[in-house]
């Protein structure tokens, strides 16, 4: 899959398990993996996080195939999941850094193009995630507002 603002195709990435059963290997059951998840939760993990230390540590490829939740399910049964999507919140945490970079380099042309691009991308998501409900409707990014958070 190609990224959104460049010419380049974007494969660095780690290839999921081609098959959706679980492994044989796994010995930890449905609901000691949910604890697991919850638990790494409350130590505040964001959700790639917990997927990425389940993967590394107790060798669970996937957990949807096991649990048949994915770790977001997880979490909002739990009352854990996040006010702001992680995907999000990581875009505006950009944003801001490089709202920071510009004020110090007033002459950097180059990033004033990025930080567009960059607020493009935050808009774009922050439509999605209003139309299903996940954020709330009157929510808006205002560059200023983004750098006090």
């Amino acid at each position: 899959m190609g990224r959104m603002h460049t010419h380049r195709h974007g494969k660095a990435h780690s290839i999921r398990p081609a098959t959706l059963r679980a492994p044989s290997w796994i010995s930890l059951g449905p609901k000691e993996i949910e604890e697991l998840v919850v638990k790494y939760a409350k130590d505040g993990l964001t959700p790639s996080q917990i997927g990425i230390k389940l993967r590394d540590q107790h060798s669970i490829p996937l957990i949807k195939p096991i649990t048949k939740k994915t770790v977001g399910e997880i979490l909002k049964e739990n009352d854990l999941m996040a006010e702001m999507p992680e995907d999000l919140e990581n875009i505006v945490k950009k944003a801001v850094g490089l709202q920071k970079h510009l004020k110090a380099n007033k002459g950097d042309r180059r990033n004033v193009r990025s930080l567009e691009l960059i607020e493009a991308k935050v808009h774009r998501l922050s439509v999605y995630y209003k139309r299903i409900g996940r954020i709330p409707q009157n929510w808006k990014y205002k560059s200023v507002v983004a750098q006090l958070e």
